[in-house]
């Protein structure tokens, strides 16, 4: 379907949107997914409008926070910032994916039982985040949880709870098996 979109200054732009999408093949939370969207969206927008996963939030929208942050193949990104185009074949963990088998994982356990939540817009990015750190780390000082949680910001706790979460949860993880990570 043809589209005229006016910008300022400019004389009015024809936009076919069916040939402006871009069609990718990516995993997210486990789920094996095929999407299209246009090629400016970001990995954000897509996650919220598209999938209704709304764990990841836009606080900043300028990669300053933290609030978005997922885990693509293991690692910590912010969603504001990632092109959801670049993803193709990619594994995704969004908050809605970390629990299993019908419980928490231990990092939102131990959240919960340290009082690391306050109004919670922030503790999906600290999770995934922390977890980033514990899958590669499961014996982390408060040093190496101060530096993983550097990206992530909270105006609400004092970060001492949520440190102390992210080490519970070290403690906890280590009396479980490798697998359950």
């Amino acid at each position: 379907m043809a589209r005229r979109k006016r910008r300022a200054g400019h004389s009015d732009l024809v936009v076919d949107e069916k040939k402006a999408l871009h069609r990718i093949r990516l995993t997210i939370n486990g789920e094996e997914l095929e999407l299209a969207f246009s090629p400016r969206r970001t990995l954000l927008e897509v996650l919220r409008d598209d999938l209704d996963l709304i764990g990841a939030k836009e606080g900043c929208d300028g990669g300053e926070c933290g609030a978005c942050t997922v885990l693509i193949e293991d690692r910590p990104y912010l969603a504001c910032l990632t092109l959801a185009a670049t993803l193709r074949g990619k594994r995704i963990l969004t908050i809605e994916g970390l629990a299993g088998n019908g419980g928490l994982h231990p990092l939102q356990s131990a959240f919960l039982t340290k009082g690391a939540v306050q109004c919670g817009y922030c503790t999906p990015g600290l999770i995934l985040s922390a977890k980033a750190l514990l899958d590669r780390n499961v014996a982390p000082t408060e040093e190496e949880v101060k530096k993983a949680l550097v990206g992530n910001l909270c105006r609400c706790t004092g970060y001492q709870k949520i440190i102390d979460a992210v080490l519970e949860a070290a403690r906890l993880l280590q009396a479980e098996s490798p697998g359950n990570r």
